[in-house]
């Protein structure tokens, strides 16, 4: 049973997903995000953690035939920004994405973090150097790029670019950030610092975060949630999922019998 003084920010109600080919996703998944705190998705490969984590920023939208069936309700305006007529730029802007391998745009430093700035329309250049500054200090980035602000993103390490990736989501004030499988790309020393990262961005947003990597979940993690095949077999606190899981089948894939 989860034990919680935060407010829920956002939650799926009863979410099912079909891709175009008529193949069911997710089956029928209810689970709250609390305010300010980091869930994790833990589960074998083509559980469905990646598509329910997809589905908080529509990017299943981007391919046709692909179809949703309940409500994602953002609080506390009580949006459901599966409806029609929400439009899943603005969902996009209030949820921001970070994926498996650092992404970052064939522009400079500047440009990428500004990217989503001017989509919104901003075009005050000051506004607009003040909110990359900022997003590079959340970042943790902007120390080791001031001075290069015009070089291209791809001149960075990968531990950077990923870095920026997570700059260019700050930059548009993210209610929500959804991490997928973050550090699978990189290296030990890289991977420590975006989860020092998270955690301090845990102070200002909430976070959804899948990860193969079970060690990772317990560390950074406050509730942990376990599918598979398309359901929610278990959501509770990390502590409790990690040490007295209710579901045998949890049990069964933390303690690497299965998975």
């Amino acid at each position: 049973m989860v034990t919680t003084t935060s407010p829920i920010k956002a939650e799926s109600r009863d979410l099912n997903f079909y891709y175009s080919n008529g193949h069911k996703a997710l089956k029928g998944i209810t689970m709250p995000l609390y305010e300010k705190r980091i869930t994790a998705l833990i589960g074998p490969s083509g559980c469905g953690k990646s598509t329910f984590l997809r589905c908080f920023n529509r990017m299943h939208d981007l391919y046709p035939g692909n179809s949703y069936e309940g409500q994602i309700v953002m609080h506390p305006d009580n949006t459901n920004i599966l409806d029609n007529g929400v439009d899943p730029i603005e969902v996009r802007m209030r949820i921001s994405m970070v994926f498996q391998k650092p992404n970052p745009f064939p522009k400079s430093i500047y440009e990428n973090v500004a990217y989503g700035l001017r989509v919104r329309g901003e075009r005050n250049k000051r506004a607009v150097d003040d909110k990359v500054e900022e997003a590079l200090k959340g970042a943790a980035l902007w120390d080791e790029v001031k001075n290069r602000l015009h070089d291209l993103a791809f001149n960075l390490s990968g531990g950077q670019q990923q870095r920026l990736c997570i700059a260019r989501a700050l930059a548009t004030d993210p209610e929500i950030m959804l991490f997928d499988e973050p550090t699978s790309a990189l290296d030990p020393i890289a991977t420590a610092n975006i989860e020092e990262l998270m955690s301090e961005l845990r102070n200002k947003l909430t976070i959804l975060v899948v990860t193969h990597n079970m060690q990772q979940a317990a560390r950074v993690s406050d509730y942990t949630a376990y599918m598979y095949l398309g359901e929610l077999i278990e959501y509770d606190d990390t502590d409790r999922i990690f040490t007295n899981p209710s579901r045998k089948e949890t049990e069964d894939y933390i303690t690497g019998k299965f998975g």
